[in-house]
């Protein structure tokens, strides 16, 4: 595996010369050695030269006709500034640590030009916060296995950075319906049903501002959407000292190939706006939605994921909260042996009930 040569970005503390790190309380850069803070104000020249920042262009012409290594794996190795060590990361990877001395790492090429983000959501909540609330995603469930909190150990638990796509526009959307309304009435010698057929036309104006759409193949959308919704009135124009001491991924899906999930979420909402609209119905069918869309934009901002792995019997389990809000999500394990003890009482406990109304009309 080649030596990559690429510069890597680290916050030094002027003070102790430490590595210094995002701080989630002060909202601040932070010296764990020191205590000293920093405004990230003070530090905005590191990302000065991230704007216009040009890639290495350093090729070297050789006739040698030897058979060279092609690592098509995606990773790449990195030497850290600080102790020399190899890091090693994949060529999505945007800002990590040092497995050697554990100080942070930011790769200045994958955070420029047009892989810059526009916007960043600062973490809120801490690592402290993510366990604390898988504790609580646990409790109160009666099919968990009892041993699952004991024995379960947590492997990993990783503040990401996640890539996301934004999507703005003004749409003018219309929907056609098949509605019906059913009349019962009697006459005392025959029961009558009427039921009328009604084609509805509902259209209107809205906007849509920052749609979410998943930018990063590593992590599945539909955990991601989970997390939503973000509060993008939080969010701030993007510099990379808010990575510092988190894991950060450049977009490793382009914007394009998000258009379709991006349409897919504002025409299932502009359905549902104007399916709000009609009522007093006793059914409806939609036929048809159309959605045009003027004025649209893409932007793109980084969101903050608090990743937790865990292993039990075996298995592993993801969980991920919304590092802004809190929102906790994650498949548990069931325990079977419940499962079927629960469900069987009440299965018994239905049983008893239709065995006693039996008593109670046939005898």
């Amino acid at each position: 595996m080649p030596m990559e040569t690429e510069s890597i970005l680290q916050y030094k503390c002027p003070c102790c010369g430490g590595f210094i790190s995002y701080d989630i309380r002060s909202s601040k850069l932070k010296c764990p050695y020191c205590d000293t803070e920093f405004d990230l104000e003070t530090l905005k020249s590191y990302d000065e030269g991230l704007k216009n920042a040009k890639a290495d262009d350093m090729n070297w012409n050789s006739e040698d006709d030897r058979e060279h290594f092609d690592d098509d794996s995606g990773m790449g190795v990195y030497v850290c500034q600080t102790c020399g060590g190899e890091i090693i990361a994949d060529e999505t990877t945007s800002a990590t640590s040092c497995p050697f001395c554990g100080n942070p790492v930011i790769f200045k090429s994958r955070l420029s030009g047009e892989l810059k983000p526009d916007y960043i959501i600062p973490f809120k909540l801490d690592k402290k916060a993510a366990k604390e609330a898988l504790k609580k995603h646990m409790s109160g469930k009666k099919l968990l296995p009892k041993v699952f909190k004991s024995e379960n150990h947590i492997d990993e638990v990783k503040g990401v950075y996640v890539p996301f796509w934004l999507f703005d526009a003004d749409a003018d959307a219309e929907a056609r319906y098949r509605a019906t309304k059913t009349r019962f009435w009697s006459d005392g010698d025959y029961d009558y049903t009427e039921t009328s057929h009604f084609s509805l036309l509902r259209s209107g104006s809205m906007g849509f501002d920052h749609i979410p759409v998943d930018g990063s193949r590593k992590m599945p959308d539909d955990l991601m959407e989970s997390l939503e919704p973000f509060d993008f009135s939080e969010a701030v124009d993007f510099q990379t000292a808010y990575l510092s001491g988190y894991l950060a991924d450049k977009y490793d899906v382009p914007a394009d190939e998000c258009n379709k999930r991006a349409n897919e979420r504002v025409k299932c909402s502009s359905d549902i706006a104007l399916r709000s609209t009609v009522v007093g119905y006793d059914s409806v069918v939609p036929e048809n939605v159309s959605v045009q869309f003027s004025g649209g934009r893409k932007h793109y901002a980084l969101y903050p994921v608090w990743l937790l792995n865990t292993t039990w019997n075996g298995n592993k389990y993801t969980f991920a909260m919304n590092g802004q809000t809190g929102k906790f999500v994650g498949d548990l394990p069931i325990d079977k042996g419940a499962y079927w003890k629960y469900f069987g009482g009440i299965f018994a406990a239905g049983s008893i009930i239709a065995y006693a109304v039996e008593l109670l009309l046939f005898h």
